[in-house]
């Protein structure tokens, strides 16, 4: 779901009965029936011309931010005027997505497996030259590949878990 949409979706969401509520609790006597029925077909009626101007506005913030991408990226087309070797970027293109996945796939199994041992690994080797350990290290590969994989959302989801799961735990006395 685009940026756009998700503000059409705010901005849309119910306010054609919100002004209807609106109306009808300023005049509740002096309205008939019809006049209640006409005044809400009204606003109906201009609630849904308006989404559909918001709609048609993020469609086309939508396609002027694919052909953006296009523009600067290319696509695949474009590289398969360079034969063979276009070819090959296109597979690799193709490739990265399930080989990051599989390759993080099979170190937390190693890791969550026991096989190997993160926590031990850490003490023997300390901090590298940047401060950070091999733990803080596999926690950032981790979050960086899924989050690349899976969106940002995924990752805002897991991520009270996974403080929880880390926060340091109170020893008992």
């Amino acid at each position: 779901m685009s940026f756009f949409s998700k503000v059409t979706d705010f901005l849309t969401g119910g306010i054609g009965s919100k002004i209807v509520d609106k109306v009808m609790k300023q005049f509740p006597d002096r309205l008939s029936d019809a006049e209640k029925a006409e005044i809400q077909a009204a606003v109906v009626e201009a609630t849904r011309e308006h989404e559909m101007k918001l709609l048609e506005f993020a469609k086309e913030q939508d396609e002027d931010f694919n052909n953006r991408i296009k523009e600067l990226e290319g696509t695949a087309s474009d590289l398969k005027q360079f034969g063979w070797p276009g070819r090959v970027i296109i597979f690799l293109r193709g490739t990265q997505r399930p080989l990051w996945g599989y390759s993080v796939l099979v170190m937390d199994f190693m890791v969550f497996s026991g096989k190997w041992k993160i926590h031990e690994l850490a003490q023997q080797v300390g901090n590298n030259t940047i401060g950070t350990n091999i733990e803080s290290a596999f926690w950032v590969i981790n979050f960086l590949v899924l989050g690349f994989l899976f969106g940002e959302r995924a990752m805002k989801n897991v991520l009270p878990l996974f403080k929880g799961l880390t926060a340091p735990q109170a020893k008992p006395e």
